[in-house]
């Protein structure tokens, strides 16, 4: 944590460019209950800059000296238990004014630092119960600043959400409660090449935003003039920027102040609600947000009634992240669908209630979602993608869906001493992280059960009084925290993008496959990569991402020709898994082979040697294989395989599936050659 006042920053209205994410920001301010913004955007493109500038020019708070909670002296309905008990007293310090704060959450935050936990010194020294306040303590009336979101912990994730909905935070720990208030700024910053937000935190925040690096010669060569001057001379700098950084925060005073004041007309509201309902949008908060952000836009601009500008802004803040349905859609709101439902008349809606059409918009935008999830390959023009490639060269569609239940392990366990953010496998965590269970005794550890520990060794404190301490434990009788947690898999796809891929839509099928597998891998919240290989090799397409989307793109746009170097992409596959194993130990490495077998490039040696020297690598390895096999069966399901798949299913120990089983409707289960259960 860490609070980014303490040192020089480029003024908020310095930043160059990025005009919406910097009114996101401000609306933001002027009205906390719009609920935050969530700024989706490449490296290097000022979100954290504009995040840790804003509290410059927000109106300092008033607050009660000494508080770790920041409370509002002015509102003793929402006192901490520690002001309250100081009122009563009447003990209560002069209150003082102070700027918000900024407060970094870490992607790597543990809850306990989050939500708070138990002073164990004070516990153990003086024998009473006090809390050791979080991030969340610290945040209260203020900014929480998450950088990369998307990539926190979902135990973390629901704590948030929790403190957000309600506006406090309990603490309970060791068999104590504590309450405070959490109300705070909640603003999210994300790389969209790093994988989605979970669904239940994106709709928490109010806006969203989207930014990009400028296309605008003169605005970028602006930027480096402007990052150079202040890195030679901040307090100069700054001086530049004194009036302008006073005028915006004399408008964002007066908008808080007139504010409540701000009036919305009934056909206003009935606006926002059709256009909800027209793109299909099916959360009530978007409404409730779109009228809040509409009002806020009025009192920003310093009028006190809302027009229909305001209104169409803030369905343009508030709608894109809550018309996402399916992964690899992209969040944004079609100007021509938005300007249709914004030029229809209001009443429109209470006709549609009575007699509803044949096809509503809400039906058609369902319709056309169904069709995307059905028809994947709708997605991807094949004669466009080929353009001026040769003959041998094709861009298949993405074929039919198949169900990754099929295809799952069988084997539900329980992994040791891992934990990375996901879903695919319980895991019993060495680390602080994951949902406290029980208690044990291990020779080392800082994550200390505290509660189990006294419960243990209360019945010897009779014989161990102590002047100096409340309570006496020896070093062999604390016990630790037993946790349970959820990890993820690193799972890469390995394409036979060879020409004899091109017949009998085996590549159709197999980009099928991977679509529904990816759809699968998101909802666990995997790490995925694709390889391929074609030609005389095998290339890395994707490097191993939390993106889904980037994994989806890559594979529509993938094409197929050429030979079969079957040996070399298994050894592509190999090099890229152990490096992910040596960067992330707590990923489970997973091999999902899509091809026909029917290799027919080595490296001068025998194929099938080859073949086997890799498998057995990766067995020793412990990376689980999976085996589709996209050759079709013969006539009456007699089949003879002419490739080297279900060779490489013996050798790797790993489940082998026919592309033509996963594809069936009547498929009643599928030929397991063997399984590597093993996890080290």
């Amino acid at each position: 944590m860490s609070h980014h006042h303490k040192k020089p920053l480029i003024p908020f209205t310095a930043i160059i460019g990025q005009d919406q994410m910097k009114k996101a920001l401000v609306l933001n301010a002027i009205n906390p209950t719009i609920g935050g913004v969530l700024i989706r955007g490449e490296k290097g493109t000022a979100k954290s800059t504009a995040v840790r500038s804003l509290a410059e020019i927000l109106p300092m708070i008033t607050v009660v000296p000494g508080c770790p909670f920041s409370c509002d002296p002015k509102k003793e309905s929402e006192f901490c238990e520690l002001c309250a008990e100081k009122k009563k007293q009447k003990s209560l310090p002069n209150p003082k004014d102070q700027q918000i704060r900024v407060v970094n959450l870490p992607v790597g935050a543990t809850e306990d630092r989050v939500v708070g936990t138990i002073d164990i010194e004070r516990a153990l020294k003086e024998g009473i119960k006090a809390l050791e306040p979080g991030i969340l303590a610290d945040a209260n009336r203020g900014i929480l600043y998450i950088d990369e979101v998307n990539l926190l912990d979902d135990h973390v994730v629901d704590v948030l959400l929790d403190a957000a909905a309600m506006g406090v935070n309990t603490v309970e720990r060791e068999g104590i409660s504590f309450s405070h208030p959490s109300r705070f700024i909640l603003i999210g910053t994300m790389n969209p090449e790093e994988g989605e937000l979970r669904p239940q935190l994106l709709d928490r925040f109010g806006l969203q935003v989207s930014v990009e690096a400028l296309d605008n010669p003169d605005e970028r060569m602006a930027i480096v003039k402007t990052s150079e001057e202040f890195l030679k001379d901040p307090d100069t700098f700054r001086q530049k920027f004194k009036r302008k950084q006073k005028d915006i925060a004399k408008k964002i005073r007066k908008a808080i102040k007139i504010l409540p004041s701000v009036t919305i007309s009934d056909d206003l509201v009935r606006k926002a609600v059709d256009v909800c309902i027209g793109l299909g949008v099916r959360t009530h908060r978007a409404e409730i947000t779109i009228v809040r952000t509409a009002k806020t836009i009025a009192a920003f601009d310093g009028r006190k009634t809302v027009n229909q500008d305001d209104l169409r802004e803030a369905i343009e803040l508030a709608l894109p992240h809550r018309m996402r349905r399916r992964p690899f859609e992209e969040p944004k709101v079609d100007p021509e669908k938005l300007d249709d439902l914004m030029n229809e008349p209001s009443q429109n809606q209470e006709n549609q209630q009575d007699n509803p059409p044949d096809q509503p918009p809400s039906d058609q935008q369902e319709s056309k979602g169904q069709n995307q999830q059905s028809e994947p390959e709708n997605r991807t023009d094949p004669s466009a993608s080929q353009g001026n490639a040769p003959k041998e060269q094709q861009v298949f569609r993405i074929g039919s869906p198949i169900d990754p239940d099929k295809i799952k392990s069988p084997d539900r366990r329980t992994v040791e001493k891992r934990y990375a953010p996901g879903r695919r496998f319980d895991t019993n965590g060495g680390d602080r992280r994951g949902q406290y269970i029980g208690a044990e005794k291990r020779p080392t550890g800082r994550d200390i059960a505290l509660d189990a520990t006294i419960r243990a060794v209360s019945p010897y404190q009779k014989m161990r009084l102590s002047d100096s301490l409340a309570i006496v434990i020896r070093s062999d009788e604390v016990l630790q925290k037993k946790r349970i947690g959820k990890t993820a898999t690193a799972t890469l796809f390995v394409v036979d993008a060879s020409g004899s891929m091109g017949v009998e839509q085996r590549m159709e099928a197999a980009k099928g496959a991977i679509f529904s597998l990816l759809e699968d891998s998101y909802q666990n919240r995997d790490r995925v990569g694709l390889v391929a290989f074609r030609g005389e090799a095998a290339d890395l397409v994707l490097p191993l991402t939390s993106s889904i989307d980037l994994a989806y793109h890559r594979l529509s746009e993938l094409p197929t020709g050429g030979k079969t170097p079957l040996a070399a992409g298994l050894q592509k596959a190999l090099t890229t898994l152990m490096h992910e194993k040596q960067k992330y130990p707590s990923l489970l490495p997973l091999l999902v082979l899509i091809t026909d077998g029917r290799a027919n490039v080595g490296n001068g040696g025998k194929l099938k040697d080859e073949i086997a020297l890799i498998a057995d690598d990766l067995v020793k390895a412990g990376i689980e294989t999976v085996i589709i096999d996209t050759e079709s069966k013969q006539k009456g399901g007699f089949s003879i395989q002419l490739g080297f798949c279900p060779f490489i299913a013996q050798r790797t120990q790993g489940r082998y599936f026919q592309m033509s089983d996963l594809t069936a409707s009547d498929l009643t289960c599928a030929t397991v050659l063997g399984m590597n259960t093993s996890v080290a």
